[in-house]
């Protein structure tokens, strides 16, 4: 039986996640602001809501209490916020505001942070602990991006998972960051990788696959760290 915590967990990877990781037994800590429908399945996966906002910084706190010193086998910390219509053709970066930005780094990369240091104690006591990351390929060298602020955090997110690497190395964690590029998360888990595909004709990247790659990493033994991951679509030259 495995126990995991999935961040960012009410929609699209995150929900992907929450529904196709978990095998029957398993237990599921579920982190979000609204009450996801994935904690209704009944597929013998227990599933336990945390309501928590992760633009605040007591959502740590909330989150560590809720488990009470539970075990912890696996980590996901799936949250992205970007600049608001920051992938249109016509987004500007010189209109972000000092807010805006700095809401982007707290909620990228200071709750990354905050968050996975209270939940320490509990990672240890698994045998194989994981810390899993998702970060993006916009946060790779050589892209196109414009989004100052998120490709900042993304960047932000492989030195995160850089530097705790080594620092849980002692306490036999890997830590994986996982950069996959624009993903079809706007089509639920449940209908299928291959309508996603069909959707946008192979430009995006079904959920299915990340939660595979996600699978593979989680059922390797503690002798294996699996570093960093980077998943484009094969349609996507600037990746």
């Amino acid at each position: 039986m495995k126990s995991y915590i999935v961040f960012g967990a009410s929609k699209g990877l995150g929900d992907a996640f929450v529904k196709g990781l978990p095998q029957a037994g398993d237990r599921v800590w579920v982190v979000s602001r609204t009450r996801p429908d994935s904690v209704d399945l009944n597929d013998g996966v227990h599933r336990v809501w945390i309501q928590a906002d992760l633009s605040q910084q007591h959502a740590s706190s909330i989150i560590s209490e809720a488990l009470q010193g539970e075990k912890l086998d696996v980590l996901l910390y799936n949250v992205g916020i970007w600049e608001k219509e920051g992938f249109e053709d016509h987004y500007d970066f010189e209109k972000d505001t000092p807010a805006e930005i700095a809401n982007i780094i707290h909620v990228n990369m200071t709750s990354t942070i905050i968050c996975i240091q209270s939940l320490l104690p509990n990672l240890r006591k698994s045998d194989a602990g994981k810390i899993i990351l998702t970060g993006s390929s916009a946060g790779l060298d050589n892209t196109n991006n414009t989004q100052v602020s998120f490709v900042a955090s993304k960047f932000g997110m492989r030195g995160i998972a850089s530097a705790l690497r080594e620092y849980v190395r002692k306490d036999g964690i890997a830590v994986t960051c996982i950069n996959p590029g624009e993903l079809a998360a706007e089509i639920p888990y449940e209908d299928g990788a291959e309508r996603a595909i069909v959707e946008y004709n192979g430009t995006r990247i079904p959920v299915q696959d990340i939660v595979a790659l996600v699978k593979c990493v989680v059922s390797l033994s503690n002798v294996s760290c699996v570093k960093e991951i980077n998943i484009p679509a094969i349609t996507d030259v600037n990746a």
